[in-house]
């Protein structure tokens, strides 16, 4: 592609839903689509999706995608593969991801923690070196209290376009998290799918947390599809949650496609009563505040 062939940049502001978790390949584990192939379908739903990949950066797969008009922007998973919580890692994205989208990059703490959980999900290494896995990183030290690192990441997000995401954090350091984003004034901090069984927060302990102005909530459909979230817990969060965040973590090659998705989130969201300013909050409004300037 040459430099006259480049598309228009496309407009979040414009998107009929925004999609922030979405795996594409390569990551950890085979994936459906690619970033463009996934971009393509996005399109034509009229929606905007953020990439994520559990070995780290997903900011110039997503420029490259702009570059070919699809609505797409990137995130980077701070996990021991990509570098751990290096606030090198942070920089190189931002720079990566570019200023075109108007969005900021979404920033994950670790999402391989080596806590005990054995996952529903039928999925298939990469790569065969990572047969056995990846190794472990935690938020916390052996103390329980946040890594120095993560401290300086929250302070990060007052100057940077980012977002930082809580990773797979459980519920005590979720807190920690909140506690510490309310101390330094950090302007966003997303609770990313607080209800996976690492985590473990339900609708109550969420509205208790939403009290903190700066705190977002996702709530994605693959924990309720997985079973790790009861339909009341599920259809509690997306009609009741402040600042909600409504979200996919899709792209599995054992779970449904996107188009699928979206059928089925109509059906979940007319069951749970949700009227249509409800459904714009969550899955696009909400989602645009958060990650605009």
């Amino acid at each position: 592609m040459t430099s006259t062939d480049v598309r228009p940049a496309p407009s979040a502001a414009r998107a009929r839903f925004i999609d922030v978790h979405y795996h594409s390949g390569p990551d950890a584990y085979v994936r459906r689509w690619t970033a463009s192939e996934a971009g393509e379908r996005y399109a034509r739903l009229g929606g905007w999706v953020v990439l994520k990949n559990h070995l780290g950066s997903t900011a110039a797969q997503a420029w490259e995608a702009r570059r070919q008009g699809l609505p797409v922007s990137g995130s980077v998973v701070l996990n021991d593969i990509a570098g751990g919580l290096d606030l090198r890692a942070v920089r190189q994205a931002v720079v990566q991801h570019g200023e075109d989208s108007g969005l900021r990059l979404i920033v994950h703490l670790p999402t391989v923690t080596g806590r005990a959980h054995r996952s529903r999900l039928a999925r298939t290494p990469s790569h065969l070196l990572l047969a056995d896995g990846l190794r472990p990183l935690t938020v916390t030290g052996e103390d329980g209290t946040l890594r120095t690192e993560v401290r300086e990441l929250l302070r990060m997000a007052r100057d940077l376009p980012i977002v930082i995401s809580t990773g797979h954090a459980d519920g005590r350091e979720v807190r920690l998290l909140v506690e510490e984003a309310v101390r330094l004034d950090t302007p966003r901090l997303m609770l990313n799918q607080p209800a996976n069984p690492l985590t473990g927060l339900t609708c109550a302990d969420l509205l208790d947390l939403a009290s903190a102005r700066q705190v977002y909530t996702e709530q994605t459909a693959l924990t309720h599809l997985l079973g790790y979230q009861d339909w009341d817990d599920f259809s509690a969060v997306l009609a009741r949650v402040p600042r909600l965040v409504y979200s996919s973590d899709l792209g599995q090659t054992s779970q449904m496609d996107i188009e699928e998705w979206q059928t089925n989130t109509e059906s979940w969201f007319t069951k749970a009563g949700l009227d249509e300013a409800r459904i714009t909050e969550i899955t696009r409004d909400a989602p645009l505040r958060m990650l605009g300037a």
